[in-house]
């Protein structure tokens, strides 16, 4: 860390008053069953009033599920808004008052079949802040048993298990483009190799 920057990333002789817009009120413009959109008026920082319209939305996990021999295990799914099938980790909604690890064994289960008795934090993403306040929990799956999956009878998903050498080179010829499976693939890579480290939770 720079001597001239503090733990929030806030180098030195910036103000953070500069920045911070301030709620004045707003609406809920929709409300659906898996997020709403909301309809606000922020006071700026220079006094003038402004609209932010943006996504409420509950949060997710991202499963990162790695196996002995250091194959991941991966889903393809077709996505409806972008019309296409993606090559993604398993992740899922986080349900209303559930535990974010319980969440991550939930939907790992209900996705792939698979459990695993090793759990590992990695990080936190913010995935698109500039219309949604959603973030994704993402943790690090190993010691994995195969079982059955118990997926959603409107969800259709296939899984398969690759190498993360191929998973990078999918990353980086453009084949995988989900922001959550780009940045875990990133966080897999330094993992595997002793360069970074996960917060083991159980």
């Amino acid at each position: 860390m720079s001597t001239t920057e503090n733990r929030e990333g806030n180098p030195e002789g910036f103000e953070d008053s500069d920045l911070i817009e301030t709620y004045l009120d707003g609406e809920t413009v929709y409300r659906g069953s898996f997020f709403n959109v909301e309809k606000d008026r922020v006071c700026l920082p220079n006094g003038a009033i402004a609209t932010r319209e943006y996504i409420r939305h509950p949060g997710a996990v991202v499963i990162l599920p790695l196996f002995d021999d250091g194959t991941v295990l991966l889903e393809r799914q077709f996505r409806f808004p972008v019309n296409r099938i993606f090559l993604e980790f398993p992740a899922g909604k986080i349900d209303k008052g559930e535990d974010t690890l319980d969440s991550a064994k939930r939907e790992l289960k209900e996705e792939t079949g698979y459990s695993a008795s090793n759990w590992q934090y990695v990080t936190t993403i913010h995935n698109a802040i500039g219309y949604s306040d959603e973030q994704l929990i993402v943790y690090l799956a190993k010691d994995l048993q195969a079982g059955s999956a118990r997926p959603d009878e409107e969800e259709f998903v296939q899984t398969f298990r690759t190498p993360v050498s191929q998973l990078l080179e999918w990353v980086k010829n453009g084949t995988i483009t989900d922001v959550k499976t780009v940045i875990g693939s990133f966080w897999l890579e330094k993992i595997v190799n002793n360069q970074w480290e996960a917060e083991k939770v159980v």
